[in-house]
């Protein structure tokens, strides 16, 4: 199942994950540090990414939508917020959706339409993780240091979590 990645733009600049871009001068340059980040980001991950910002802080020159370095930038259109916008995008894609957001009523939103949640500050952790290691970041719960050893023992069955929760985690482990 493919990921699409749909992010609330000046939630992630203002979470404070990102280091070095909530404290640029003007909004342009901390959109355009922001597209950076996450077409670096795209480079080493391949899943689709669309950032959503609010259309009243748009610049004069600048579409509704368009696309730089693979990222798809959508604006708002005046009168609607980019909150309204990710909640069309997600109600849309469902279970191929990972909203990243702070925003609460967003987040709950997209939940039950079935599309997973990620924090914008959890979400800026990973790609500074990504970026350090450059595309081999590899989850510590997947590392196996010794391998896998054959045993009799029996265990009884394990107990699952939820199946919308082993899907959420199985998005996550994407990341």
């Amino acid at each position: 199942m493919a990921l699409h990645i749909l992010i609330d733009g000046y939630n992630l600049i203002k979470s404070g994950a990102l280091s070095g871009i909530a404290d640029r001068g003007d909004l342009q340059q901390q959109r355009e540090a922001l597209i950076e980040m996450l077409a670096e980001y795209k480079r080493l991950r391949h899943h689709p990414i669309t950032v959503v910002f609010d259309g009243a802080n748009a610049p004069g020159s600048l579409t509704r939508k368009e696309r730089a370095g693979g990222i798809e930038i959508r604006f708002s259109r005046p009168g609607q917020s980019a909150d309204t916008l990710i909640k069309n995008m997600a109600a849309r894609q469902r279970e191929k959706a990972l909203v990243v957001t702070a925003d609460r009523e967003i987040a709950r939103f997209a939940e039950s339409k079935g599309a997973t949640v990620l924090n914008s500050f959890e979400f800026g952790k990973k790609i500074a993780r990504a970026r350090i290691t450059e595309g081999a970041f590899m989850d510590p719960e997947e590392d196996m240091e010794g391998g896998w050893r054959p045993t009799t023992r029996k265990k009884g069955p394990p107990r699952r979590a939820p199946k919308r929760v082993r899907k959420a985690l199985k998005k996550m482990k994407k990341l």
